[in-house]
């Protein structure tokens, strides 16, 4: 059994589609990030960086204690070597695998969530940040576009792990402009088809807080940005007295 700690996030979704798309017997953990659950002493035990996800794996392949293992790039990559699924042989495939799956990491990921705070999170508005981030975005959308030109999947031929992280984050950016990225629509099509695809995009939807879906960004308070992105984030517990 492998238990995923995180929620409606992005990340936490294409943990969610791999497990599910490798029929691993898995179950859900909810992390509430805007009530600070990942601020937790519990949590911090087993992520210090406070980020979701993070899965605890109980039977790992090498038959030693459960395995936890957080970072979404390196979980996805432990669970297609140990099941040998949706990761190609051959050295040359599998390092194309591998910079696709990076580019999602240090590129798609990081600019798109810094483009969401600066346009819709933060409590200011500071016009270069949101159009630094909003032209990087569309820059990176490009590449995926080109990418997806040439080729039928990410990776290749195949559908891997690349596919899977990257679909959660770009798909409601080619929904709202899918006439500028043809080949990304295409591809977000495919991917969003699969069975596996559309269970993993669900997960930890119905412990989704109903005032900031009604509400929009009315019901994103200064309390939850203090939460994610202020000072609570920073704060150490007091060390122990001694003796």
């Amino acid at each position: 059994m492998i238990t995923l700690y995180g929620g409606p996030t992005p990340n936490a979704r294409k943990v969610a589609i791999c497990l599910e798309e490798m029929g691993l017997a898995w179950r859900l953990h909810p992390i509430d990030i805007l009530t600070g659950d990942q601020l937790s002493p519990e949590f911090l035990a087993l992520n210090p960086n406070n980020k979701t996800p993070v899965i605890v794996d109980d039977a790992p392949a090498d038959g030693g204690p459960p395995l936890v293992l957080c970072e979404s790039g390196a979980i996805l990559w432990h669970l297609a070597e140990q099941t040998g699924r949706f990761i190609p042989e051959g050295v040359r495939a599998r390092a194309i695998c591998l910079q696709w799956l990076m580019f999602q990491m240090s590129g798609v990921g990081p600019m798109f969530g810094q483009n969401a705070h600066f346009s819709f999170y933060a409590r200011d508005r500071h016009e270069y940040s949101i159009t630094r981030y909003a032209n990087e975005v569309t820059r990176l959308l490009r590449v995926l576009d080109d990418r997806l030109a040439e080729v039928e999947h990410l990776a290749g031929a195949e559908y891997t792990v690349a596919d899977m992280a990257t679909y959660p984050y770009v798909l409601r950016q080619v929904e709202a402009r899918a006439s500028d990225y043809p080949n990304l629509k295409r591809w977000a099509d495919l991917i969003g088809a699969r069975p596996a695809v559309v269970q993993g995009m669900e997960v930890g939807r119905e412990h989704l807080r109903r005032e900031t879906i009604e509400g929009g960004l009315s019901g994103f308070t200064d309390e939850h940005r203090d939460i994610l992105f202020g000072a609570r984030q920073y704060a150490r517990p007091a060390p122990s007295a001694p003796g």
